[in-house]
């Protein structure tokens, strides 16, 4: 903070005025929550494939799995920009989205895998000896049991998006900004203060939506506790 004298919401009053840092929020909350959810569908359908595979198929898929997760942002981001040049699509909303389902998928399907091998092969053979279907196994046990690595591939794929700067640098084009470029482009000539007004606003929905979080899993506990 520069030239600090007192506390203030002046700051605040000009973040709720400026349209179009509003706009580019906004940006980047429905960017991060589309690929989230797409990669979480693309992600959960790999993992059971994956699962589903031999040994020896499985470590190579693995492999190709890991390479957008230990291969370095600017390395990903130059190569979509490489990519979407050559298939022609304008850089902007859609190659932004593109690029982060990309990156998000090989971590939704590393936080699904260890819950698929967790569930023993005895539920989904007793589901079928009652008389399920391969559909009604899927929805009925499968997708149940493993819920929580569902969640949280959800929410690790929806935290890089939002994070994300090096590779959105690359694939945004005129016209489509998210917070991160932003931010970075604000900085060669000062960042203002209304971007820490906007930081203490989202930190402080993240807090609410935490704690709101826990609440509704504490109370799940103790109607659960209380069945028992």
């Amino acid at each position: 903070m520069y030239h600090f004298e007192s506390f203030t919401l002046d700051f605040y009053k000009e973040l709720f005025q400026d349209t179009r840092l509003l706009i580019i929020v906004l940006n980047t909350l429905i960017v991060a929550l589309l690929s989230a959810l797409l990669a979480t569908i693309i992600g959960v359908i790999g993992a059971i494939a994956i699962h589903r595979m031999r040994k020896r198929n499985k470590n190579t898929i693995l492999g190709l799995n890991n390479v957008l997760i230990v291969s370095p942002d600017v390395i990903i981001g130059a190569s979509f920009l490489i990519l979407f040049t050559t298939a022609g699509l304008k850089l902007g909303f859609y190659s932004v989205l593109l690029s982060h389902i990309a990156f998000s998928i090989p971590i939704v399907v590393l936080m699904v895998l260890p819950k698929l091998s967790e569930m023993k092969p005895t539920l989904t053979d007793a589901a079928r000896d009652l008389g399920a279907s391969q559909w009604q196994v899927l929805t009925k046990v499968t997708l149940p049991f493993i819920a929580p690595g569902i969640l949280a591939g959800f929410f690790m794929a929806l935290t890089y998006s939002l994070d994300d700067f090096a590779v959105t640098f690359f694939v945004t084009g005129n016209g489509f900004s998210t917070l991160s470029v932003e931010i970075y482009s604000m900085a060669r000539q000062g960042v203002s203060l209304t971007i820490n007004a906007l930081s203490a606003v989202l930190f402080l929905v993240t807090m609410l939506v935490v704690a709101a979080y826990y609440a509704v899993a504490g109370r799940k506990k103790i109607r659960v506790g209380g069945k028992k």
